[in-house]
């Protein structure tokens, strides 16, 4: 394999989520040369949700003064690390989005951070392409409730989704969802880590999709997003801004855990289809 030790890796994680079950795939990337950045993203961060203790979070409290933080919140933070990374130091950056991660992968890579429009400013670094992982691929101009909900007919609830008196969500039976091909107490491991967060309301405004190579790692044995479901979305964007480098693994939702080799040695094939 060849080195891929000049990309900087930076992970949108999944809503619900914080960093915590992304490390086993961000140590053995970085084991591989890659330098990465995982955030902890605003909308679900329990410390900006105003949930009391969060040991022991109440998440029917009031919400904080102005408002939960939004996927537009998310993809800020995102762009506030991207702009060092390229600015400064001239780094080539992939981007890899997770589940709603990949909405957020998909804002934040704006086209003065893409790498072609920078070369043809002469100057270095800049985004060479999106890597998805089972994430949701929202249509410009839509959100991820918008695109998931029926455009007629009453709010279908997603399977293991708990509603709170404020408009935060939180996931229920994780261990069975998340992480279904994982030994029973890592996958209650795991469950533990979630968070919560208010719907996925903010709409797709940037249409990095028609300017960067994708990558989509489609996971087979999903019992949250359904491969057809994850085919689907895949053939739908294709028909609007041609293939994307498809990868496929037997695993449920979470890849990073139980296929982290793997998955590594994919992010690594898909840098060297796109590094030169």
């Amino acid at each position: 394999m060849a080195s891929s030790n000049d990309i900087v890796a930076v992970i949108c994680h999944g809503g619900f989520l914080t960093p915590q079950p992304y490390q086993p795939f961000i140590q053995a990337l970085k084991a591989k040369g890659i330098e990465t950045h995982c955030p902890q993203l605003p909308s679900s961060d329990l410390t900006k949700l105003n949930v009391g203790d969060i040991q022991n979070p109440d998440y029917n409290r009031e919400p904080p003064e102005g408002g939960y933080p939004q996927g537009e919140h998310d993809a800020k933070l995102i762009v506030d690390i991207l702009r060092p990374l390229i600015d400064e130091q001239g780094k080539r950056v992939l981007m890899i989005g997770h589940s709603a991660g990949g909405w957020v992968a998909t804002e934040a890579s704006r086209p003065e951070l893409q790498e072609r429009v920078r070369k043809e400013k002469g100057l270095r670094g800049g985004i060479i392409g999106i890597f998805y992982i089972s994430a949701i691929l929202v249509p410009v101009g839509e959100s991820i409730t918008s695109f998931s909900q029926p455009k007629d007919g009453p709010v279908e609830p997603p399977p293991g989704m708990k509603f709170y008196k404020h408009g935060l969500i939180s996931t229920e039976g994780a261990d069975k969802l998340l992480f279904n091909d994982l030994e029973e107490p890592e996958a209650q491991k795991w469950a533990k880590t979630l968070t919560a967060g208010p719907g996925f309301n903010s709409k797709l405004t940037n249409n990095a999709y028609a300017a960067l190579p994708l990558a989509y790692l489609v996971t087979e044995r999903d019992v949250v997003m359904p491969k057809e479901h994850q085919e689907g979305m895949v053939a739908l964007q294709s028909q609007k801004t041609g293939e994307l480098t498809i990868y496929r693994c037997q695993t449920g939702h979470f890849p990073q855990l139980s296929w982290t080799d793997g998955l590594v040695g994919a992010v690594q094939d898909f840098i060297i289809k796109v590094k030169d």
